[in-house]
């Protein structure tokens, strides 16, 4: 995740700067510029304003859901390059119609969904997202122990680096990617700092370098990812997940959920009585299929539209489904 967390967000986070906000589009759309707002109509597509989240997972899904919007409905798709939060804030004003991969957001969904009513969920994407701590594989074999969050302080001096303080580094990705892991340190007592890699792909190559060079590294990661089928990460044992052990960011100290992967959508788009609304709908595929697809992206460089392509022409019957 993306977030993956996706799950917490800074609540303040340039947060939002809301309506000053400009949404980046493949047509240089921003929030207020009717130019690209939905225009579908009763058994036609029009014009379909899909947000694209920073991940290759989402990029993926992005990929696939446009190349069939474009190829079997005849639909004119603005993609749009959005952080996850600033993508939700585009469906009151019909800058964004669909958001294929939502992990969680109670503040959104309260927000967005519960009292401005400006968008709804579209059904489930078949994904399960799961995030957590991980090490490298080699790390995991040479001290079996370190798998249990309690033995992480005896290894903390293994894990510095210049830009952790002293203490032990605890990698995180795109500091977009909000997460828990900060109120984890502290209140799990570890001697460990959150660094951000900048970027998934930062976050990925400091992963498989640890794995070639037997270096230390542990960090923030998450699946579904292509990855994890070149580099098998271990992941960490964190407190056992219960309800509401989450609800309060600044005292976490439990492990993250396992999220159903759901689609978010605007309620205009809703019922705008676009196919392209019905194909988000039906939209559903495996964690398998989005890696594949995200493999392409990332590992053997297709440009999206090849990727999907490959996939679609593939799964066939798949495909049909999601447009019947």
């Amino acid at each position: 995740m993306t977030r993956h967390a996706r799950p917490q967000w800074l609540a303040g986070a340039a947060g939002i700067a809301a309506l000053g906000l400009t949404l980046t589009a493949c047509g240089g759309a921003k929030i207020g510029d009717d130019s690209s707002a939905s225009s579908g109509s009763s058994g036609k597509c029009g014009t379909f304003n899909l947000a694209v989240n920073p991940w290759v997972g989402y990029e993926a899904d992005a990929a696939v859901v446009a190349y069939v919007a474009e190829k079997k409905l005849g639909c004119t798709v603005n993609k749009k390059d959005l952080k996850e939060q600033v993508a939700w804030q585009g469906f009151s004003t019909g800058q964004v119609d669909a958001v294929l991969e939502n992990w969680g957001h109670p503040e959104l969904v309260k927000k967005y969904i519960t009292q401005q009513k400006v968008a709804e969920s579209a059904g489930q994407t078949g994904n399960k997202g799961v995030i957590g701590w991980y090490v490298p594989p080699w790390l995991a074999k040479a001290y079996p122990d370190i798998t249990n969050y309690k033995n992480l302080n005896k290894y903390a001096a293994k894990f510095k680096t210049s830009e952790s303080g002293g203490k032990g580094q605890l990698l995180d990705g795109d500091p977009s990617y909000v997460t828990n892991d900060e109120a984890l340190v502290k209140n799990l007592g570890l001697d460990f700092k959150v660094v951000y890699a900048g970027s998934e792909t930062a976050l990925i190559q400091a992963y498989r370098q640890a794995e070639k060079n037997k270096q230390w590294v542990i960090g923030y990661f998450y699946e579904p990812q292509w990855f994890l089928a070149e580099v098998p990460l271990v992941k960490v044992d964190l407190p056992a997940y219960k309800t509401g052990c989450d609800a309060v960011a600044s005292k976490v100290a439990c492990d993250y959920p396992v999220y159903d992967l759901d689609k978010i959508v605007s309620t205009k788009f809703a019922k705008s009585g676009s196919t392209a609304y019905n194909l988000v709908k039906n939209f559903s595929w495996t964690n398998d299929d989005q890696n594949t697809v995200a493999k392409y992206i990332a590992v053997d460089k297709l440009s999206d539209e090849a990727a999907a392509k490959k996939w679609v022409d593939a799964n066939p019957d798949k495909v049909a489904a999601w447009i019947k």
